[in-house]
């Protein structure tokens, strides 16, 4: 797939197909983040696979259908360095992205109870968690190809180019 095209076309899903994510595509998915740049290469982040603990956990995300839904989850867990929650998001859209390229849709899900998650997780005293990620197939598949990245900007309900840009 195009990685404009990727990204113009990627929205965040929250209901998911039965669908297993296999092994490969999970692997694919967290080599993404694992490769994703960070300040000065320090690479302060972990990701937990929520499988057993995806229940519980999901008593620990704003929405917790989305994690409850899922077939697959991650937990990117990060240190606490100036540059973690920066180098957090570079994680999330490199996996979210890498997903969308194997036709998985994908959810960042922020955290509403942090205490739930530093109980599931055991974490050290310099670890947070900086984001949870709910994978699953979409109930139903299109060819995002089939469209061009000129009809996918035009259909994102988003603000025009022009009044988020400014020249100075």
């Amino acid at each position: 797939m195009d990685a404009f095209v990727a990204i113009a076309s990627k929205r965040d899903t929250r209901t998911y197909g039965d669908d297993p994510i296999p092994p490969e595509v999970a692997t694919r998915i967290l080599e993404a983040g694992r490769v994703s740049g960070n300040a000065m290469n320090r690479q302060e982040r972990r990701f937990v696979v929520l499988e057993a603990a995806r229940e519980p956990a999901a008593a620990g995300v704003t929405r917790p259908g989305n994690l409850r839904g899922a077939t697959f989850a991650v937990v990117v867990v990060t240190g606490a360095g100036s540059f973690a929650e920066f180098d957090a998001g570079r994680v999330a859209q490199s996996m979210m992205l890498a997903a969308w390229n194997e036709g998985v849709a994908s959810c960042p899900n922020a955290i509403a109870d942090h205490s739930i998650f530093g109980e599931l997780l055991d974490l050290g005293d310099d670890e947070r968690i900086a984001i949870v990620i709910s994978f699953g197939y979409p109930v139903s598949r299109s060819d995002v190809e089939a469209r061009s990245a000129d009809d996918w900007l035009a259909a994102a309900d988003r603000k025009p180019l022009s009044s988020v840009v400014q020249v100075v």
